[in-house]
């Protein structure tokens, strides 16, 4: 410590001496008398500052007995003090002031009564929204229970009620996609009244929804075919106007002619009007007896058609591409689920027109 702050330490808390002396006038005034303590003795934490109020004004400085005493709290076991935290000095086992004001949890949300939910929840299990967004749309006035329009957030529906948005009746089940490499001499129905075999046998197992066929495929076909309860995106792919893209693996009785590959393109004429495709080519790497074929037109058999007007027999008919979706490590006579991904593909991209 050096000199300078030695004298400070030393000297705080002392009165300064008047102006124009320079110390005691007196040598025994500054040593220390009977009882006082000499500069280097520690002092107390009030040395040297003004006295407490209760002194100034004639009291005393000593706290009430019993006031201010912390309560005693073991160092070890239950209730021991926990390193960083105040104690706290209630008596009689009152709570800590910070527990008091502690964010209560929420409770457990009620169950539903009678199958009934709430709407937003009812609009996010049919596929519309999610929740938050479902509520919007309520308060929009773009939704009706049986024929009403419901902007109340927190409507509850039933089972027997029926809602709609944008045109469509919306159902609680969720929605399921389910993609299946059809084999032959299955017929693509949900009942078939001769008792023959549907694609629906095959799928059996697939979920607990009804699900149907997207399109048809005749018994002798193969090849992707999609089943879903979502009516609005089997409309859409199975619209006139815009239906979906299809590609065919076909086999026919006798070599094609580069002449007729034109011709398919261009149109062939049928009894229902004519049926052109948007490509006609050879298959890569197989004789000229084999074609591939893409168009989207969803006509009934009408790739068997469109070859039997130009003088050819199919003996083969595969459809190895329906939507964007391939049969790539899909057996035949097997299904699987369709991913998120390829949901939202589907649900979202923009169907080319038929020219």
């Amino acid at each position: 410590m050096t000199d300078r702050s030695k004298r400070g330490s030393q000297g705080r808390g002392r009165q300064r001496p008047t102006k124009g002396t320079t110390g005691p006038k007196h040598a025994d005034e500054a040593k220390p008398t009977a009882g006082s303590r000499p500069d280097s003795a520690p002092h107390s934490k009030r040395f040297g500052r003004r006295p407490p109020k209760a002194v100034r004004s004639g009291g005393t400085a000593e706290r009430p007995e019993g006031k201010g005493e912390e309560r005693q709290r073991p160092t070890r076991g239950p209730g021991a003090r926990v390193a960083g935290k105040r104690p706290w000095t209630s008596k009689g086992g009152a709570r800590p002031a910070q527990d008091r004001f502690r964010r209560k949890s929420k409770p457990a949300p009620k169950q539903e009564d009678d199958g009934r939910i709430r709407l937003n929840r009812y609009l996010s299990m049919s596929g519309v929204a999610s929740r938050r967004d479902a509520d919007d749309l309520i308060k929009a006035g773009v939704v009706t229970v049986n024929g009403q329009v419901v902007t109340e957030l927190g409507t509850k529906v039933g089972p027997n009620d029926k809602v709609h948005y944008g045109g469509q009746r919306l159902s609680r089940e969720a929605k399921r996609y389910v993609l299946l490499n059809k084999p032959k001499d299955f017929i693509t129905t949900t009942d078939d009244p001769r008792d023959r075999r549907t694609v629906m046998v095959l799928v059996d197992d697939a979920c607990t929804e009804r699900i149907y066929p997207v399109g048809r495929l005749d018994r002798n076909t193969t090849g992707l075919l999609l089943l879903t309860n979502d009516g609005d995106l089997a409309k859409r792919l199975t619209h006139p106007s815009h239906g979906a893209e299809k590609i065919y693996h076909v086999t026919l009785d006798k070599n094609v002619t580069r002449a007729d590959l034109e011709q398919l393109v261009k149109g062939v004429p049928l009894d229902d009007g004519p049926a052109q495709a948007d490509e006609a080519r050879y298959v890569d790497g197989a004789s000229k007896r084999e074609i591939g074929l893409k168009l989207h037109i969803g006509r009934n058999r009408v790739v068997r058609r469109m070859f039997e007007a130009m003088g050819y027999e199919v003996v083969k008919l595969d459809r190895v591409v329906f939507a964007g979706l391939t049969k790539k490590n899909l057996e035949r006579g097997r299904w699987r689920h369709l991913t998120e991904k390829e949901v939202l593909f589907l649900t979202k991209r923009k169907m080319p027109a038929t020219g």
